[in-house]
């Protein structure tokens, strides 16, 4: 599907930012709507949903319609298996919130998530040191470094796992920035890494966005749009702070 420039590149903009919002409205409908006695099975049937969204679009393989079904797919099984694992483990352990000036400034569940930076490295050491990716860049380090990666050709590209996997992954490294960044005992909500991080990400944000409004196909559009917006959000969740 191709719509006229540069009305594709705000369209797939749009579509993800509006998107994006959804997991955590999710997660708060679930909150109130079930109680805490049928919650966590609640999440379980969501991130189910999102798998059967994934499997679908794996068997439908259409660029434009596979993308939004892993789009969809990835934030039904993040909310669902991955925010609400966090969220029974904090509870079940009594992990409590963090709380500045009488105000809960961190949720318990995302005081546990930075736990995870171990299991996020060997992913990403996966994707450097092994994988092809389409990724600009992993491509210019591994081409620097003269990186022997491997080629993956298969017949078709697998958009839905694609988009399933790039936004599972940007979600969880910027969830990682931001709450490592928060921290006191690393940097400081008032530290100069964090006013980096901020304005940083509103410029490879809008970079990001200028080469969004040369692409032309909605699907791929779709794709790039990830990132564009999970980037800008770091600048917005600072700004909120």
């Amino acid at each position: 599907m191709k719509i006229n420039k540069p009305f594709v590149g705000i369209i797939a903009f749009l579509i993800v930012l509006f998107t994006m919002p959804l997991g955590h409205a999710a997660m708060i409908l679930m909150e109130k709507g079930f109680g805490e006695n049928h919650i966590y099975m609640a999440a379980v049937v969501l991130g189910f949903v999102g798998l059967l969204l994934i499997v679908y679009g794996v068997i439908l393989n259409k660029e434009t319609p596979s993308t939004f079904l892993g789009l969809f797919g990835g934030l039904f099984i993040w909310t669902g298996w991955i925010e609400f694992a966090y969220v029974y483990y904090a509870t079940r352990f009594g992990v409590q919130p963090l709380i500045v000036n009488g105000v809960e400034v961190t949720r318990p569940e995302y005081l546990i998530m930075p736990s995870s930076i171990g299991f996020w490295a060997v992913i990403m050491i996966f994707y450097f040191f092994s994988s092809k990716t389409g990724c600009k860049f992993f491509n210019w380090f591994q081409k620097a470094l003269k990186i022997n990666t491997i080629s993956h050709k298969p017949k078709s590209n697998n958009y839905t796992v694609s988009t399933l996997m790039e936004l599972v992954l940007l979600l969880w490294t910027f969830y990682l920035v931001l709450l490592f960044a928060y921290d006191n005992d690393f940097f400081g909500v008032w530290s100069p890494v964090t006013y980096i991080i901020a304005f940083g990400s509103l410029l490879w944000s809008g970079v990001l966005f200028i080469k969004l409004l040369k692409i032309t196909k909605i699907g791929y559009a779709t794709r790039y749009a990830i990132p564009t917006v999970v980037i800008l959000w770091n600048f917005v969740e600072i700004l909120g702070r």
